[in-house]
């Protein structure tokens, strides 16, 4: 598949992945990196991205997108001494999206803080204790 968009890098040069934007960024959580051969292009790693909250959400759903490709495609192939198993390939995949999604889980809760139950009075109960 051909990218949909082109940028130079520090060296001038025509590349097809902007690392700093987040479709380059989803590129990288999903190793989609091979510019002469991107498994997704950014049009539809921008549907998955409006879709999804979050970098490490969208690449979940690329993975299990990807996934989804690789069972109905590969299936099991065996020729000669090579084997090549799309269902195993698929839950490698599932397994690193259920992983990103923790990760963005994680980053969404980072510097809240809980909410604990506040009794700056004795009740009843610390009442009868004492006496």
């Amino acid at each position: 598949m051909t990218p949909t968009r082109t940028y130079l890098n520090s060296g001038g040069e025509l590349v097809a992945i902007d690392y700093n934007t987040e479709v380059g960024q989803v590129r990288l959580l999903i190793a989609d990196v091979n510019e002469s051969n991107l498994v997704l292009t950014d049009d539809q790693i921008d549907g998955l991205l409006a879709m999804e909250a979050g970098v490490k959400r969208a690449a979940a759903a690329a993975l299990d997108a990807i996934a989804v490709s690789e069972v109905l495609v590969s299936k099991v192939i065996r020729s000669q001494d090579l084997t090549t198993d799309g269902a195993k390939v698929a839950d490698a995949l599932r397994a690193l999206a259920r992983q990103l999604r923790g990760q963005a889980d994680e980053d969404d809760n980072a510097g809240f803080l809980d909410v604990i139950e506040f009794h700056p009075y004795p009740g009843p109960e610390a009442t009868e204790q004492a006496i």
